[in-house]
């Protein structure tokens, strides 16, 4: 690593654990919300990195929803509540366990309003049943449908059945995101040669009904891959 990368690894370690702490200390939703939000405006504007939303005019300015994206760098939660800012949009991410244990993202994984997703647990119940608790309290849920960043050379990965089951068991509609920008080429470019302007897009789609039976995967692909 050179300097620039070592400098900017400190920064966003020292940020992460910052904000991390920080949210340690705030019960109340909507501040746990707010101190997402400025650190995602905080740690991406140090990466001179800015979000264009395509068809903005899809957004939906408030509502409850199940709400997905493609995930292929470890910036695109920040890209989504970039994304969503000029909604009342707000809600808990789904967790893997690994964010939950990591040196680097564990305190600001634990605290920022997340639901754990224990992938190697024998029953489900508990992580349905902390979801259902979420949606009652008037929260939605966001979640990458491939269950894992895609280090792949495609532009999306095969999604987990368990996406459509959160929507259907809290009658959640499907507000579908797609970061269409390579963003983890972007962050790199960004980490390594510290350009600035940078840009992520990320375009919104069509909502869709928790009930509609077409795979969520055949859904999404017929909305942003074009083949």
């Amino acid at each position: 690593m050179n300097f620039k990368q070592i400098s900017i690894a400190i920064y966003a370690t020292y940020l992460t654990n910052k904000y991390g702490f920080k949210l340690k200390k705030v019960k109340n939703s909507q501040e746990i919300f707010d101190l997402r939000l400025e650190y995602a405006q905080e740690l991406l504007g140090k990466l001179n990195i800015s979000v264009e939303v395509i068809n903005k005019e899809k957004l939906p300015l408030d509502g409850q929803y199940l709400v997905v994206s493609n995930h292929r760098s470890i910036i695109d939660p920040l890209i989504i509540e970039l994304a969503l800012k000029n909604s009342n949009i707000n809600g808990f991410w789904v967790a893997k366990k690994e964010l939950y244990n990591s040196f680097f993202f564990g305190t600001f994984t634990r605290n920022a309003g997340t639901v754990l997703l224990d992938r190697d647990a024998s029953n489900m119940a508990p992580f349905f049943k902390d979801t259902k608790k979420i949606v009652k309290e008037g929260h939605s849920i966001f979640i990458f449908p491939e269950g894992t960043r895609n280090k792949e050379n495609t532009p999306l990965s095969s999604f987990k059945e368990g996406s459509r089951i959160i929507a259907l068991k809290n009658r959640l509609p499907i507000l579908p995101l797609y970061i269409k920008s390579n963003a983890n080429e972007v962050l790199e470019e960004a980490i390594n040669n510290r350009t600035k302007g940078l840009r992520v897009q990320i375009e919104i789609g069509d909502i869709i009904d928790y009930k509609d039976k077409t795979a969520l995967e055949e859904n999404y692909r017929k909305q942003f891959i074009k083949e």
